[in-house]
């Protein structure tokens, strides 16, 4: 995963976040996208998406 993946990915989160704590999103919604938000973290610290496996999609530049 290339390094704007990781930035776009931990900028939503932060930014779903704000909506969420703010009640701008809330309910079964909010709680989804928190799931999403939470993801987008968690894959950006790993440097690995799995969706992006079994299609051969690769945001990392190679050397």
């Amino acid at each position: 995963m290339g390094t704007t993946d990781r930035l776009v990915r931990t900028l939503l989160a932060i930014i779903i976040l704000a909506l969420y704590l703010t009640d701008v999103i809330s309910g079964t919604l909010g709680l989804i996208l928190l799931v999403v938000a939470a993801v987008f973290v968690l894959t950006s610290l790993v440097r690995f998406c799995p969706l992006y496996w079994p299609f051969g999609i690769s945001t990392c530049k190679k050397k």
